[in-house]
Formats: C-alpha cells, sequence, structure tokens
C-alpha cells in the first residue's frame, strides 16, 4: 500500500537521489532558473526552502553544514547573494511555473526560479 509514502524515487537507490537532487538544487542556486520536470521541482523545493533559511541565519555551523551538501561555489552564493536579496521574505523563495509536456514522453514540464 502507498500509505505514507511521502518522497518520489524517481527509479534510483537513495544515495543517487540524494546527491541528484542536490545536484538540482546546486544548479538552482547557480542559475537561479532552469527547465526540469514537475516532480522534480516539486522535490527539491523544500532543500532550496531550507537552504536559503540557514543561509540567512550566516554562522559557521549553518555554512558548514550546507558545505556537506553543497559545493563552495553555490554556497558562497546564497551567503553573499541570496541571504541579503531574502533577508526581509519569511519564505517562499522559489516559484514553480508550469510549461508545456516534454513531446518525447509527455512529462509535465515547470520553469523553478528564485523570486526577485
Amino acid at each position: 500500500m502507498k500509505h505514507l509514502r511521502k518522497n518520489r524515487k524517481f527509479g534510483r537507490n537513495a544515495d543517487f537521489r540524494k546527491a541528484f537532487l542536490w545536484n538540482l538544487v546546486s544548479n538552482l542556486i547557480l542559475k537561479e532558473r532552469i527547465r526540469t520536470t514537475e516532480a522534480r521541482a516539486k522535490e527539491i523545493r523544500p532543500m532550496i526552502e531550507k537552504a536559503i533559511t540557514k543561509a540567512k541565519v550566516g554562522n559557521l555551523a549553518n555554512r558548514r553544514l550546507l558545505l556537506k551538501k553543497l559545493n563552495l561555489k553555490p554556497v558562497n552564493k546564497l551567503f553573499k547573494d541570496l541571504s541579503p536579496r531574502f533577508k526581509e521574505r519569511s519564505g517562499g523563495y522559489c516559484r514553480i511555473m508550469k510549461l508545456e509536456t516534454r513531446k518525447n514522453d509527455g512529462a509535465k514540464m515547470v520553469i523553478i526560479e528564485l523570486v526577485k
């Protein structure tokens, strides 16, 4: 039964899935806008929200927590560029806009972007 199954599996094992999703998060931080499937976007949205909230606090412990999951470039951008930008905002840092379905397999495509 599918009761209380919260996360999507994407047909991968747990280690690959975790690395894959954090890679999407780092790409979103660096580019501020990516085109992906709806399921992937819905899965990374809470991850990016929590990462930005940790960067807004701005202490060394949160920087080290983010460095465990992300590379140096995205973490630096989070702390230098994005945390001042979202200082007054208390959540809702990213937006998902629906696009047309992908032609070859019919997957629902979206653009996930950081709000200005």
